[in-house]
């Protein structure tokens, strides 16, 4: 039996300040913002890929394990979406750098939530 089809994915990640979040992935990130659900923001990454923020008052993480990674077609790519975040005044944790071990290109900043976003090209 094959299994059903799937249109999209959507990652959901919890905040305290959605307020916050939002201008960070609308404002720095320059996310299309795909649904307001009021206490949920649902931003399209992709053609086919979503990643959502509900506002939660108890949401306690300085740093949550989850790595939110965007991947772009060209290493040149990785370069300049660190330039165009350093101009609006990002700081990262790792600037680019080329990782042997899996054969990748990347750079590491965080979300005002705390969550780890990546950048990243296959080599």
């Amino acid at each position: 039996m094959n299994r059903p089809s799937i249109d999209s994915q959507i990652t959901f990640l919890y905040t305290a300040d959605l307020q916050s979040t939002a201008d960070f992935y609308e404002n720095i990130l320059d996310l299309a913002l795909w649904l307001d659900q009021g206490t949920c923001r649902i931003y399209q990454v992709s053609a086919d890929g979503y990643l959502g923020f509900c506002e939660r008052a108890d949401v306690i993480a300085e740093h949550p394990d989850v790595i939110f990674t965007i991947v772009t077609p060209k290493k040149t790519d990785v370069d300049e979406w660190y330039q165009m975040l350093k101009a609006k005044g990002v700081e990262f944790e790792k600037a680019p750098e080329t990782n042997p071990k899996y054969k990748i290109y990347h750079c590491f900043l965080r979300d005002p939530n705390g969550y780890l976003i990546e950048i990243q090209n296959f080599l």
